[in-house]
């Protein structure tokens, strides 16, 4: 599958969670970060996919520990929150 397809189907998947909660926080992120990773960087991204929403959120606000094959710069990175835009 070249790039351009896999990126889009990364955000597609990462915008439709199933509660906006979880397409904020993982649609946002996929936004800010998703263009710059390379082919590891988007492995780790598609597999984070697969796991239970409310896991994700709970690994990236602290409330549960981060299982060692998500552990990293890029768990850093969704853990600061920082790439949330708040619309008011």
């Amino acid at each position: 599958m070249d790039r351009e397809h896999l990126l889009k189907r990364m955000r597609f998947r990462a915008w439709h969670r199933g509660t906006r909660e979880a397409d904020y926080m993982i649609g946002g992120f996929f936004d800010a970060h998703g263009a710059g990773w390379d082919e590891a960087e988007a492995a780790w991204f598609e597999a984070l996919l697969d796991e239970e929403d409310v896991d994700i959120m709970a690994w990236a606000i602290g409330t549960q520990a981060v299982p060692a094959r998500y552990e990293g710069p890029q768990m850093q990175a969704m853990q600061r929150l920082d790439y949330i835009v708040v619309v008011k």
